[in-house]
């Protein structure tokens, strides 16, 4: 879908933004997984070495133990460099930044100019280089999702400002306020129903 107006390329802008945002969030997410993985087992070798000499295992079971864990920690780690995370972070944080300044430039004008319009296609070029078709389909879904529902929750807020503001109430504001106002006048109201029995004072 081609866009000709500035709220369009702002709207699309702020979409893409976001969609490289969720993308960087989840490649995060799963290093930081690896990275905990690594770290357990790394505080598990340890223990267990010292519960090795505390204990005086001597096995060759319980000699080999370390030496598999050392080799699946060393596995992990080879499979967190071969999957490069941080490289494809830097990537998406860069596209981001591109994305991130050319909306600035868009919200501070009035109209659409040459300039911003090539500064759009560079941002769209580098969102579509650094992140795979499927992933981008993916999280663009996502981001326009989010973005719909931020505007609905923002128009039912801008709804209900301009509502109090004018003095007017919803039918939920006056039967809250009606309960308040009842409430103030008999605080008991909001016990429940019980018979109470009253004592004679001779009795006491």
């Amino acid at each position: 879908m081609e866009k000709h107006t500035l709220p369009l390329i702002i709207q699309d802008l702020k979409s893409k933004r976001d969609a490289l945002s969720l993308a960087h969030e989840s490649l995060k997410k799963s290093a930081d997984e690896w990275n905990k993985c690594i770290i357990v087992l790394s505080l598990g070798v340890g223990l267990f070495e010292s519960a090795k000499i505390k204990m005086g295992w001597e096995s060759n079971i319980v000699a080999l133990v370390p030496v598999a864990l050392s080799s699946v920690i060393a596995s992990i780690s080879a499979l967190i460099k071969f999957k490069n995370f941080a490289s494809q972070m830097e990537v998406l944080l860069q596209s981001q930044s591109l994305l991130t300044h050319t909306l600035n430039t868009a919200r501070n004008e009035t109209e659409l100019t040459p300039q911003l319009i090539k500064d759009y296609n560079d941002a769209l070029e580098k969102l579509e280089t650094s992140i795979y078709p499927d992933l981008r389909k993916k999280y663009l879904k996502i981001s326009h999702n989010n973005l719909i529902s931020i505007m609905k929750q923002e128009a039912r807020f801008f709804s209900s400002l301009d509502k109090a503001n004018n003095g007017e109430f919803s039918e939920s504001d006056t039967t809250s306020q009606s309960s308040n106002e009842s409430l103030k006048q008999n605080p008991l109201s909001i016990l429940p129903n019980r018979t109470f029995e009253v004592i004679d004072e001779s009795e006491l």
